[in-house]
């Protein structure tokens, strides 16, 4: 079984057929499609949301209910909305089908970014905040220049966790006849072609992967070193120059008199 599918999987035809958008080049696009646009709508959603509810501490039962949302099966909602909004689209178009695609997809990836928004912000150490305050500045100052910087860790964790999550359940879409990686899925299981089944797994596999060290790279090189912990090696060596303890200093005056 491995080597028919190393064979499937090395096939030229297989990543770029007659037609393009059969290929695996083609529906890694309509995948990658499919997703981005419920990122970008979960985040423009759940990010300024979660920077409210973590700054005034206001209802915080939203959370609750965002968390909830997980527990509702992604392949009876797709088909609960499809049933819905389909019929409203006529005409040659796939409309119908991408909007409720979508709106699971968007529903799947905004308790993720919600909740760490929010326990980022509020993790924030009250003494920086007071400080913050202290010196003069407003409460969307403090947001936005105190908070917010040190939440990040916390925001890129659920940014990333979304992203796997979308990644992986975005093969949904090739449920309702559109492309994505789950057509691989899908179509091997109908014409009980495994290889074909098990590249499509995994294909979506090696692409969560990808993406999630892509945004590991953009969270080491975006959040301070100062919040992260990270220093370098010249910064470390830079302290070697500090005020010597005072306890040194008081065991040598100790020590004086004994080596007199």
């Amino acid at each position: 079984m491995i080597g028919d599918v190393f064979s499937w999987l090395s096939d030229p035809t297989h990543w770029q057929s007659t037609n393009f958008d059969t290929g695996i080049w083609g529906q890694l696009g309509a995948h990658l499609r499919y997703s981005a646009i419920a990122l970008v709508i979960a985040l423009v959603i759940a990010l300024p949301l979660g920077l409210w509810i973590g700054h005034t501490n206001k209802a915080t039962w939203i959370v609750s209910a965002a968390n909830a949302i997980r527990a509702l099966p992604s392949v009876g909602l797709l088909v609960l909305l499809v049933v819905i909004i389909a019929p409203h689209f006529y005409g040659r178009t796939d409309t119908g089908y991408v909007i409720p695609t979508e709106i699971v997809l968007v529903l799947l990836a905004i308790p993720s970014i919600l909740s760490n928004t929010v326990a980022g912000v509020q993790n924030v150490d009250r003494a920086v905040r007071d400080a913050a305050y202290g010196m003069g500045m407003t409460g969307p100052q403090v947001l936005f220049r105190v908070e917010t910087p040190n939440a990040l860790p916390l925001i890129f964790s659920g940014f990333r966790s979304a992203t796997l999550q979308v990644i992986a359940t975005a093969t949904i879409a090739s449920y309702v006849t559109l492309g994505g990686l789950g057509r691989f899925i899908y179509d091997g299981l109908a014409q009980q072609d495994y290889p074909q089944m098990i590249s499509g797994g995994l294909l979506v596999a090696a692409l969560a992967l990808i993406l999630d060290l892509l945004l590991a790279l953009l969270q080491r090189y975006t959040v301070s070193r100062g919040i992260t912990g990270r220093t370098r090696r010249s910064d470390r060596a830079g302290h070697s120059d500090e005020a010597p303890d005072p306890r040194s200093a008081v065991l040598t005056e100790d020590l004086a008199p004994e080596a007199a």
